[in-house]
């Protein structure tokens, strides 16, 4: 279909009536935002240890010595010799926003079930550079939701429960803190279109004319590969 044309007045009319709906709905993600923050925190009672470049590291210490740490759950089952295209689409940024993040006291880390092995090729392949641990032989990711056992009587209940999810392995992501007890505490979580806001590609194409285009595919990211599997441009 043929996009609507306009004179340049008539565009701008319409750009501020559209500019009061935006304005009102960053007024409302401001106040989701905060809402966020003013969930109740829940004290880990485990302790985890990951498999790390450096050696076991514990949760304790994916914090890096800052008092907050976002882990992105990126869906890489043992038996798969390459990490998920779709989470990979959402970790193409976090090299650039780990700096800034610490200069505001949060780390950030990623967390699959491969072995180290597998993360640290699939890792040097991709040219990353940030914090990647296994929490192979841990219940961490079955523990919040994003991993299921094939005897487990939840298995598919993603979301909060509302979403059934089919496969073994699904993304998300969990934010914990430390609290002045000196305990961690687990503060958010988030999985599906929670997603959306970490990953600045949408956002831009969100703003695009034609949007994310992904109506006739035959699911949203049917388009996503590994950015060095990419026709040359």
């Amino acid at each position: 279909m043929a996009p609507r044309t306009a004179s340049r007045q008539e565009w701008y009319a319409e750009r501020l009536d559209l500019l009061e709906k935006e304005k009102e709905f960053t007024r409302a993600r401001d106040a989701l935002s905060a809402a966020r923050r003013e969930l109740p925190w829940v004290k880990v009672a485990k302790e985890y240890v990951f498999d790390a470049p450096e050696g076991p590291v514990s949760l304790r210490e994916l914090f890096a010595g800052r008092s907050q740490l976002v882990i992105y759950h990126f869906m890489f089952h043992p038996d798969w010799q390459a990490g998920c295209k779709s989470c990979s689409f959402w970790s193409e940024s976090f090299d650039a926003v780990t700096p800034h993040l610490a200069q505001r006291d949060v780390s950030l880390a990623v967390v699959s079930r491969a072995p180290l092995d597998k993360l640290l090729a699939f890792k040097k392949r991709m040219g990353w550079h940030f914090c990647w641990v296994s929490s192979a032989g841990t219940d961490f990711n079955f523990d919040y939701r994003v991993s299921f056992r094939e005897d487990d009587p939840n298995r598919g209940d993603y979301n909060f429960g509302t979403i059934e999810f089919g496969g073994p392995e699904a993304p998300g992501i969990s934010v914990f803190a430390l609290g002045e007890d000196g305990a961690i505490y687990h503060t958010y979580s988030a999985y599906a279109r929670g997603l959306d806001m970490l990953n600045p590609t949408y956002q831009i194409l969100d703003i695009a004319p034609r949007g994310r285009d992904e109506a006739a595919l035959s699911y949203p990211m049917e388009w996503v590969r590994l950015h060095d599997e990419y026709p040359a441009a």
